[in-house]
């Protein structure tokens, strides 16, 4: 049976009860008080092994009194309740030494395992605090998804732990990895950003690790890259699935030994920078394809964080939409609002391009409707029309693509792939076709699909990445790599 003093402040009679009730059944004594005023005469009296109060108090804000518990009681652990429960609500908590936070409303389970968690730990436990304002909101959204996200972050921001982000594209990736270097301990130093979907595979490991004189054709001065650029804060590592095995190598050892050597150098140079990685792709499928490597992924994925699609967080799209209009009105947009009908559209569509797609939705309708108040009708036509102009582009892009001859590739896709394999094993007898078959063959899919996709959105590549659920960087490449002719299709 768990034993320890517990102070609840919370001015809602209903919660003090609850928390009471439950933690009381758990073995602990527990007081309760509706106010902040009561709250700190307990502390300074040196009574209670743990608090946990509610922010909004009616005579003082916890925030305010939360420093003052912590500079009397370093030891003693706080959890913090909020029904304000954004990303900078976390982030506050954490950085005026909260133990950890919960929004409301939270799970009774989890709190009392929090509880059990922070009265089992050593007393000496005091967590760095930052005196500096906070400002802005990096992330959107009440949704409990996002809570778990907040929470997460507030407790990763004071380390140099490697975070391995992964969601699919659109989901806001890179401006999580922005959070945590921007309210962290290394805000003071640089972040950087590479994508590795945007640089061609031969000139990765220079951009990554810089180059000197000489190192190949064309290097004809030294060049330093983004490890030597990020020293003593950030590398962002986006898209880290597309990273060729020569840099994997490289990635590898930087991260075993905090040290790496430049292309064409030979001393070597050690670094301090935290790795962030993010991607859009299962790299475990990678890894069985071979074409990842196992050791590198376990260094990349110390602490996972999963962003969940717009889809499965629908409750925030009216705080998201909300949250657009009001930049696009910085940029001198005029303000819009958004009317209940529409929002409603708006949870019920699918988002295959995530929170990009609703960013580039909210300007277009700020910028295309003089009228101060969106409706249903409108959200309806610009939808309607985004579906319309993909479904009839398709079908103009594979009805203007070369006749099949009669008996060739009848039927579904696989079973033209099929037809087309069994060809091509039997017109070489006893012998197997040349090695690196798979790769020819998701080559010579890649070409037409990504053709059809460019010519149904008349060369538009963000609506042909969100089509084909690409990464934009990923499409530039591979339009590069393949060679694709950007062309517009005949309306």
């Amino acid at each position: 049976m768990a034993t320890g003093n517990i102070l609840i402040a919370d001015d809602d009679t209903a919660i003090r009860t609850v928390l009471s009730q439950a933690l009381s059944r758990a073995g602990y004594d527990v007081r309760t008080t509706g106010t902040a005023a009561t709250l700190w005469r307990w502390v300074q009296s040196g009574d209670g092994d743990l608090v946990i109060t509610d922010v909004v108090m009616p005579d003082e804000n916890a925030f305010e009194l939360l420093p003052k518990m912590k500079k009397l009681r370093p030891d003693l652990p706080i959890i913090v309740m909020s029904a304000q429960n954004t990303f900078m609500t976390a982030i506050k908590a954490s950085e005026r030494g909260a133990y950890d936070y919960l929004p409301k409303p939270f799970d009774l389970r989890e709190l009392v395992s929090i509880v059990g968690r922070a009265m089992s730990e050593p007393k000496n436990r005091v967590r760095a605090e930052r005196n500096e304002e906070l400002e802005g909101m990096p992330l959107v959204g009440r949704s409990p998804a996002m809570q778990e996200i907040y929470r997460a972050l507030a407790r990763l921001m004071q380390t140099d732990l490697t975070v391995m982000i992964t969601g699919e594209s659109g989901t806001g990736k890179e401006l999580v990895a922005r959070a945590l270097h921007d309210y962290g301990k290394r805000k003071k130093g640089p972040f950087v950003a590479i994508n590795m979907a945007a640089i061609p595979r031969d000139l990765i490991e220079s951009e990554l690790f810089g180059h000197e004189k000489g190192a190949f054709t064309g290097a004809n001065q030294r060049s330093a890259g983004r490890f030597e650029q990020a020293e003593g804060g950030t590398l962002f590592l986006d898209e880290i699935g597309d990273m060729p095995m020569e840099a994997q190598t490289r990635l590898l050892r930087v991260l075993q030994q905090s040290e790496y050597t430049t292309v064409g150098g030979r001393t070597s140079i050690k670094t301090n920078v935290r790795i962030i990685a993010a991607t859009n792709k299962d790299l475990r499928i990678l890894i069985q394809q071979g074409l990842f490597r196992e050791d590198l992924f376990f260094r990349l994925n110390v602490v996972p964080l999963r962003l969940p699609p717009l889809r499965e967080r629908a409750e925030d799209i009216g705080d998201l939409a909300q949250h657009f209009f009001a930049l696009a009105a910085a940029e001198g947009l005029p303000l819009k609002h958004i009317e209940p009908d529409a929002l409603e559209r708006l949870k019920r569509y699918r988002w295959p391009g995530n929170i990009r797609e609703l960013e580039n939705l909210t300007r277009r309708l700020a910028a295309l409707y003089p009228q101060e108040t969106i409706t249903a009708q409108l959200v309806d036509a610009e939808l309607s029309t985004d579906a319309a102009e993909l479904e009839q582009g398709f079908a103009a892009a594979f009805n203007s693509a070369a006749p099949i001859r009669d008996g060739e590739h009848s039927g579904s896709l696989a079973s033209a792939v099929e037809q087309h394999l069994s060809e091509l094993f039997r017109g070489h007898g006893d012998n197997l076709p040349p090695p690196g078959l798979y790769h020819r063959v998701l080559r010579e899919l890649e070409y037409p699909l990504i053709s059809a996709a460019l010519a149904a959105t008349r060369g538009n590549q963000i609506k042909a990445a969100e089509l084909l659920g690409l990464n934009r960087n990923t499409l530039r490449k591979k339009v590069r790599d393949l060679d694709i002719r950007l062309m517009r299709a005949p309306r």
